[in-house]
C-alpha cells in the first residue's frame, strides 16, 4: 500500500479573506491543498456566519500561532434592536422582542460604558466547555447555560452607521476572549431594548488586516496569478514587535538543540536593559531561530525555529 503523500515544507503567514457561510475548517483544507503544504493552522476561529480576516500558519509560523490569537482583534458589526435570539446572533431562535429603537445620541452616550476592562458574560452557545462538555452542545441539548461573566478588555468602540431605525453597524477593537454578540446583547439592554448580530466582519487580527488579506475563491491549482506562494507574509511578521537578539551562528545551533546560553552584557547588545524575564526572538542571519526567555543572564530557548538556509526545498519567509 502505497504512503500517504505529506505535502512539502512551506513557511508563513497566508491572509485570507474568509466568505460567509464557510467554516474556518474549510478554509484551511483548501488553503493546505492549493500549496500542497505539509502543515498548517490558523490565527483564530471565524464562524460559519462571521466574514473577514482568518490568518493561516503554515510550517514553522505555526508555532506563532498563539502570539497572533493573543493579540488585538477588531471587529465590523451590525446589530439589530428589537429581536433578542437564543444565540445572540442570526442563526437562533427569537427569544425576545421589543418595540423600542435607540436613536444616535442613546447609542453615542452608551458605548463609553464598554470601554476599558469590563466583565461579560459569554454566550451560551460558545465554544467555551462547562464541566468538559462545550457550552454549545448542551445549549442545542435543551439545557440551561449560565456561563460566569469574565474580565475582556474594549480599547475602542464607535459607532459608524445607522442604516435604518432596526439596525446599527458599529467598529470594535479588543483583546483576548471577547465575544461581538455579548457585546451587541448588553448594549441592546443598556439601550432598553433587545438585539443580536446580524452581520460580523472581523477586519483585523494582530498584526495583519483585511488589505492584507486575498479570496481563497479567486485561487486554484493551476491559474492564480500571481502564484499563492509570493502572498505569504514572513514569519517574522508576528515578532516585530518583540525584541530580538541577533547571534553567531555558533550561538544560533546551541538554542536550536534546545541548549542555554549564558550572555554577556556585550552578547545582549541594545537589550541590556530589557526586562530579565522578558521574552525575546533569537535571530541568526536574518532568520528566526527560536522564542526564547531571558532568565538572568541565561536566554532559555522555549520555542525552536526548524529554519536552515541550506536545506533545500524551503520557503523562508
Amino acid at each position: 500500500m502505497s504512503r500517504k503523500r505529506r505535502g512539502v515544507p512551506v513557511h508563513g503567514w497566508l491572509i485570507v479573506d474568509k466568505p460567509l457561510g464557510v467554516s474556518s475548517a474549510a478554509v484551511v483544507g483548501k488553503a493546505k491543498r492549493l500549496l500542497n503544504a505539509e502543515k498548517v493552522g490558523h490565527g483564530g476561529t471565524l464562524d460559519p456566519l462571521a466574514s473577514g480576516v482568518l490568518p493561516l500558519a503554515f510550517g514553522e509560523a505555526t508555532k506563532t500561532v498563539s502570539l497572533v490569537m493573543d493579540g488585538r482583534k477588531t471587529y465590523r458589526f451590525t446589530v439589530r434592536w428589537g429581536i433578542a435570539r437564543s444565540t445572540d446572533d442570526a442563526e437562533g431562535e427569537i427569544t425576545a422582542t421589543s418595540d423600542h429603537r435607540p436613536d444616535r445620541a442613546a447609542i453615542d452616550a452608551a458605548l463609553p460604558g464598554f470601554l476599558g476592562t469590563i466583565l461579560q458574560q459569554p454566550p451560551a452557545y460558545s465554544a467555551l466547555k462547562v464541566d468538559g462538555q462545550r457550552a454549545y452542545d448542551l445549549a442545542r441539548a435543551g439545557e440551561v447555560v449560565e456561563l460566569a461573566a469574565r474580565p475582556v478588555d474594549i480599547f475602542s468602540l464607535a459607532l459608524v452607521d445607522l442604516p435604518d431605525a432596526d439596525h446599527a453597524t458599529l467598529e470594535m477593537d479588543c483583546g483576548k476572549g471577547t465575544y461581538v454578540r455579548s457585546l451587541a446583547r448588553d448594549l441592546a439592554l443598556t439601550l432598553g431594548t433587545v438585539g443580536h448580530v446580524s452581520m460580523l466582519r472581523r477586519i483585523a487580527v494582530g498584526p495583519f488586516h483585511e488589505k492584507d488579506s486575498i479570496l481563497l475563491d479567486s485561487a486554484d491549482d493551476s491559474g492564480h496569478s500571481p502564484p499563492l506562494s509570493d502572498r505569504l507574509l514572513s514569519i517574522m511578521t508576528v515578532l516585530d514587535d518583540i525584541p530580538a537578539l541577533a547571534l553567531s551562528a555558533a550561538m544560533a545551533q546551541r538554542l536550536r538543540q534546545g541548549q542555554t546560553l549564558s550572555l554577556t552584557p556585550g552578547d545582549w547588545g541594545v537589550l541590556a536593559d530589557c526586562p530579565p524575564d522578558a521574552v525575546i526572538v533569537a535571530t541568526s542571519e536574518k532568520l528566526p531561530v527560536a522564542l526564547c526567555q531571558r532568565e538572568g543572564a541565561v536566554l532559555r530557548p522555549s520555542r525552536v525555529f526548524n529554519l536552515q538556509r541550506e536545506t533545500p526545498d524551503v520557503d523562508y519567509r
